[in-house]
Order: C-alpha cells, then sequence, then structure tokens
C-alpha cells in the first residue's frame, strides 16, 4: 500500500516539476510583447446567408475590403484599438532567443463593399439564378469589429546585419487559429450588430524584419498571407454566414523584449 501511495505521489509530482522547469526555461529564455497596426486586402468570396426554412441563398464573388480608420487619431487619440490593430506575445524557447512560440492576434476589418453587382442563387425552394444590384440597406456584411485572427505561431529569426547598438534581423513565422469576429449584418433591412462569436479558422505565414535600436527595443515590420474560413458568422433571427477567403496583409509593430534572467553567482562564473 505504501508503494502503491508513493507511485501516486510521483506520478504527481513529475508532471508538475515537468511543467515547472519548462516554465522556468521560458522566463530564463525571455519574451516579447508586440503592439502595431496592420492594413489588408481580401480576394472574393462566396457568401451564403442561411436560417432554415425562412432563407437560405448565395451571394458569389462578393468584394471586400478593410477599414483602417487612422483619422480616429485626431478623432479620438486616446482610443488607440479603433484603427486596425495588431498584438502579439512570444515566449523564446532557446537561449539565444532565435526561435519562439507566440500568441499573434489581428484586429483586421472587414467591410463587404455596397452596390455591387452579384449573382445570387438559391440553395432551397424555387430555383433562383439572377444578377442583383446589393445596396446596403439590402444586404450588407461587415465584421468591423474585428474579423479578428487569433493564432498560434512558430517564430524562426536570423541575423542579418550590425552597426553599434542597431541591428537587422530576418523573421519568419507559421501557424494557426480560430476567427472571433463581431459582425454587424442588414438583410433586407433588417440591421443586427452582433456579438463575438468563435466562427472558424484561419491559418497563415509570415514574413518580415526586425530592427533593434537597442538590446530591448524594437520595430517590426511584415507581411502576412493567409487563408480564413467563418464556417458559422451569427446573422439576424439565429441565422448563420458562412464565407472563406484568402487575404493578404501589411504590418508595422513596437516591440519589447523582457527576462527573468537569473545572474550568475561569482562561483557560477569561474565555471
Amino acid at each position: 500500500m505504501k508503494r502503491l501511495a508513493l507511485a501516486a505521489i510521483l506520478l504527481l509530482h513529475v508532471p508538475m516539476y515537468l511543467h515547472a522547469q519548462i516554465f522556468r526555461n521560458i522566463l530564463h529564455n525571455g519574451f516579447y510583447l508586440q503592439w502595431g497596426y496592420n492594413r489588408d486586402h481580401y480576394s472574393k468570396s462566396d457568401m451564403r446567408f442561411s436560417n432554415g426554412d425562412k432563407y437560405d441563398f448565395t451571394l458569389h464573388n462578393v468584394e471586400a475590403k478593410d477599414e483602417p480608420d487612422f483619422q480616429a487619431f485626431f478623432d479620438a487619440p486616446m482610443e488607440v484599438t479603433i484603427p486596425q490593430n495588431s498584438a502579439r506575445l512570444g515566449f523564446y524557447v532557446n537561449e539565444k532567443r532565435t526561435h519562439a512560440i507566440e500568441l499573434n492576434f489581428d484586429h483586421a476589418k472587414y467591410v463587404m463593399v455596397d452596390g455591387q453587382k452579384l449573382r445570387m442563387t438559391s440553395n432551397n425552394g424555387a430555383p433562383v439564378d439572377v444578377d442583383t444590384i446589393v445596396t446596403r440597406d439590402f444586404i450588407h456584411v461587415e465584421h468591423t469589429d474585428g474579423a479578428n485572427f487569433l493564432m498560434l505561431n512558430y517564430v524562426g529569426q536570423a541575423p542579418v546585419a550590425a552597426y553599434r547598438s542597431l541591428k537587422l534581423n530576418a523573421v519568419w513565422k507559421a501557424g494557426a487559429g480560430i476567427v472571433i469576429p463581431r459582425s454587424e449584418v442588414i438583410l433586407m433591412g433588417k440591421r443586427l450588430d452582433n456579438r463575438y462569436h468563435v466562427a472558424g479558422y484561419v491559418a497563415g505565414v509570415e514574413g518580415g524584419f526586425r530592427l533593434y535600436f537597442v538590446k530591448w527595443l524594437f520595430f517590426e515590420g511584415g507581411v502576412k498571407g493567409g487563408f480564413a474560413n467563418y464556417l458559422d458568422a451569427l446573422a439576424l433571427e439565429g441565422g448563420r454566414i458562412s464565407h472563406s477567403f484568402y487575404f493578404a496583409e501589411v504590418m508595422g509593430l513596437l516591440g519589447v523584449e523582457l527576462s527573468f534572467k537569473r545572474k550568475k553567482t561569482e562561483v557560477e562564473a569561474e565555471k
């Protein structure tokens, strides 16, 4: 019985010890925080609107644009989240800080262009296949409280050049995650400004550079390409919108690096 108790204690403590060691190593290697802004371009998409027997139709080749709203800097300078923003939290996995795991968030905005001539087809009931001008008071969709790409990325970087305190690194990233839009939808004159909702998935790759001004402060510029699939964005009266698209993104972010590296004792330094 004592042996069983001892084995149970060991089984409980080994995972806890390993997790503690991993956490210590992460803090020892360091981590970084970033904040900045983005601009986005979207491919056309087929947008399906469905709500049981009430309606089920598709708009084909819908064009959309971003909405950076940088005028908000002047209109409401304290509300820094109004423009399309990006944030990063990364943890280095080695002492040289060349590789990291990163939580990557882009608050991008997706706005359906009004006044398009689009093909509309029906997915149930009587067959419908017509071209129609889609005005804002007829049908309009925008993810303007965010198309919201939340991704977990693997990050690599390598030195390119250095001059005094300046250091230039190449950076590349790849990952996947979820989309959490808050959508504004107008359908047949009715409007809904919805709640945040996990609606699908996103995957992408990113490349760019980091310019270190000092050891702990840097600017990162980059481009990102990816695919986002909104499987069930919320619509009116329990309805759903599904669509997918490719996107290209340009970003600029300011970052800081931090660590809790333990100072070596005199004995350790002599070894």
